[in-house]
């Protein structure tokens, strides 16, 4: 049972974010125990920081309350809609639109190698605007995990599960995999930005 509107529907999380980060984390917006807490992803079922570490992500366990530490491994997180909700069906869309603009602006700033949508839903949502963006390539599609035929301000954008214990559409094994795939693609995004070597 969530606890009373009042005691939670104006507290804001703080962003994670730093120049130059190897994958901006982006949540729908903060659910209620995670309001209360001030901290990201801190839901009792959401699994975000154990695929974390289990993909290989980061060096060591660690929970919502290290979220502060993110950009110590080149990570940090924000949210789309800043206002905290017990689920996605109390946003309206205008909030979408106007949480858009702000993360085009923290993107365009904070220059991340990759952007992760953290939910198919968060993706969907946002299609409409992103296909109406001049970098955007043709195919975008609405429902595939991983990697996007899209950039944002030179960022490769990439989704993933919502790692929330209320998803059913996907099995942990799948957003392990999709988690572990993001490793891979930073690694690559690496790679391709190193110079290239010098012929003898």
């Amino acid at each position: 049972m969530p606890k009373p509107e009042a005691n939670w529907a104006h507290l804001r999380l703080e962003d994670r974010i730093t120049p130059g980060l190897n994958v901006l984390f982006v949540g729908i917006n903060p659910g209620v125990q995670s309001a209360l807490t001030g901290h990201h992803f801190a839901g009792f079922s959401n699994r975000f920081w154990k695929l974390l570490f289990e993909s290989g992500l980061v060096p060591e366990s660690i929970s919502c309350h290290d979220d502060d530490r993110l950009p110590e491994f080149g990570y940090g997180v924000t949210n789309l809609v800043a206002r905290p909700s017990p689920g996605i069906d109390d946003l309206k869309p205008e909030e979408y639109l106007q949480g858009w603009k702000a993360l085009d602006g923290k993107i365009r700033r904070f220059r991340p190698r990759i952007v992760a949508f953290v939910g198919v839903t968060l993706y969907r949502a946002l299609l409409p605007v992103l296909i109406e963006d001049a970098e955007v390539r043709k195919g975008a599609r609405v429902c595939t995990l991983g990697m996007q035929p899209i950039t944002i301000h030179g960022a490769q954008l990439f989704v993933l599960p919502n790692p929330s214990g209320r998803n059913a559409n996907y099995p942990y094994a799948a957003m392990l995999d999709a988690f572990r795939r993001l490793r891979q693609a930073i690694r690559k995004s690496k790679v391709e930005d190193q110079p290239p070597r010098a012929g003898f």
